[in-house]
């Protein structure tokens, strides 16, 4: 009965033992992520003075993610030719070590902020590279057929995620401590590590040597793929447009709005809704055109928030908002399933991280942006903004990839 009750595109991949196993390890490291999201600005906030709260939270936020950059351009040349699970493995280690040292300080009264912020920091070094081991692991692991469906369930377990895990952190952040809640997440990671070590998993031993376009690194290989790296132009784009979002629309609600703060945890829960329900549904379809659909996603998302740039009824922006979750929660699969679709089997891994380095800068410089721009223009004005130029993104992404096919 249950069977039947999985759509058919997802039955091959779940009856596969091993990746049901990564499924549970990555399900229970995204709730840790998802938790930390509200520990890990909440914590600079308690250690921090109130007149420089401001740019401690800043700068915790980005050293949990950005130097994730440094760790491609530093190790890759050592790293581009280790075996997807044994990024895997290394990434989930440190993070494990240094976010677990967190409470640890805490506990101890040897925790200041210089420190936190470095523990941060170097927790972060390898998580590009932990990330492109992971979606390099499911290409080894799966048939091409199958990959979409697998990449899929994992982003929608990451959109999932970020329904419950700062629902459980904002619970725990107010009645145990921040701190612990980072232990909580340095175990998520421990048990995906554990998993991973204890579970029989492909080694890249298939793989050719690195010959003298992988010496050139991730980038090097990605400008000599003029397609993958149109594909990668279009999404750091796409993450740039988001990010101003991430800015006006807590402004909008407060702002525009004068509503409390649980519209805008409608807002997002809703959207995450959306984002689980979309990428799901696209997933179980197997021949989707990944190009035309992801350029598509593109141009919907845009079109979900232009109502924001109006005076119109809340429960349409509402609407609308849980609407773009549905259409941008595939994208991820989607834009995945075509680097490893495309890439060349040997250089995937280096070529992952390339772009998870790379999209760790887009999203952040979005929300820089976005400051400025809700100043200037008002936060209503900044989302509908940030709808049409997405749109226009889209539009010539679609001109471009017709372009391309008559070409051929």
């Amino acid at each position: 009965m249950l069977h039947h009750a999985v759509p058919s595109g997802y039955r091959p991949v779940l009856a596969n033992p091993v990746f049901r196993r990564l499924l549970l390890g990555f399900a229970v490291s995204y709730l840790g992520d998802g938790m930390s999201f509200v520990a890990v600005a909440w914590l600079a906030i308690e250690l921090a003075p109130q007149a420089s709260a401001g740019l401690w939270v800043g700068g915790a936020v980005a050293a949990y993610t950005m130097p994730g950059v440094v760790g491609v351009l530093v190790f890759g040349r050592r790293l581009r030719r280790v075996s997807a699970r044994r990024l895997l493995l290394a990434d989930n280690l440190v993070r494990t070590l240094f976010i677990g040292a967190v409470p640890l300080a805490w506990l101890s009264g040897a925790l200041t902020l210089p420190l936190y912020v470095v523990l941060l920091a170097v927790s972060s070094l390898l998580h590009a590279w932990g990330s492109a081991g992971k979606y390099t692991l499911l290409a080894e692991l799966l048939p091409e057929e199958q990959r979409l469906a697998a990449n899929t369930l994992v982003s929608s377990l990451n959109f999932a995620a970020t329904i419950a895990g700062p629902a459980i952190a904002g619970v725990l952040v107010t009645y145990v401590s921040s701190a612990l809640v980072l232990g909580l997440d340095a175990l998520t990671y421990a048990f995906l590590a554990l998993l991973v070590a204890r579970t029989r998993l492909p080694e890249a031993g298939h793989v050719p040597p690195v010959d003298q376009a992988g010496a050139r690194g991730g980038l090097g290989l990605l400008r000599s793929h003029p397609e993958l790296l149109g594909l990668l132009a279009l999404t750091w784009s796409f993450n740039l447009l988001y990010g101003p979002v991430e800015v006006a629309l807590p402004l909008h609600v407060t702002d525009d709005l004068h509503a409390p703060g649980t519209l805008l945890g409608l807002y997002w829960m809703l959207f995450g809704i959306g984002a689980v329900i979309g990428g799901l549904a696209a997933g179980a379809l197997r021949h989707l055109p990944l190009w035309p659909v992801t350029v598509a996603i593109v141009v919907g998302w845009g079109l979900s928030l232009l109502p924001f740039g109006f005076d119109v009824p809340t429960a349409l922006t509402l609407a609308s908002f849980t609407l773009g979750g549905a259409i941008y929660g595939p994208f991820v699969a989607l834009s995945v399933t075509l680097m490893q679709v495309k890439s060349p089997p040997q250089h995937l891994a280096a070529m992952l991280a390339a772009r998870s380095a790379a999209l760790l800068t887009a999203s952040p410089l979005g929300t820089a942006l976005g400051g400025p721009l809700t100043t200037a223009l008002g936060p209503r004005a900044t989302l509908g903004g940030s709808g049409l130029a997405t749109v226009a993104l889209g539009a010539v992404a679609c001109v471009l990839l017709l372009a391309r096919r008559r070409a051929q």
